[in-house]
């Protein structure tokens, strides 16, 4: 599941923000590669019972649709990850 992730920025002020990706705006497969490259990055536990990648990606998936998580690029290191919003 997507974590809570640091909001530091490097001290450069001309360092860019975080760009939200919004995941309609990603091909089927582009947005499979980030869900995967992110399951299998986290090493998350999800609990006493094992989860396919399958079943974690969905479950990714279903917090991005219920506006839970969203995608962010970081134009300064060039990289996508998943972040928890904040409420």
């Amino acid at each position: 599941m997507p974590h809570q992730a640091s909001r530091e920025r490097p001290l450069d002020p001309e360092s860019p923000e975080p760009i939200e990706i919004p995941y309609t705006e990603l091909s089927e497969d582009a947005l499979r590669g980030v869900l995967e490259s992110f399951v299998l990055r986290e090493g998350t536990e999800y609990g006493e019972r094992d989860y396919s990648l399958d079943e974690k990606v969905a479950h990714v998936m279903r917090q991005l649709e219920r506006k839970e998580a969203q995608i962010l690029f970081d134009p300064a290191s060039e990289s996508v990850t998943l972040v928890v919003k904040k409420r």
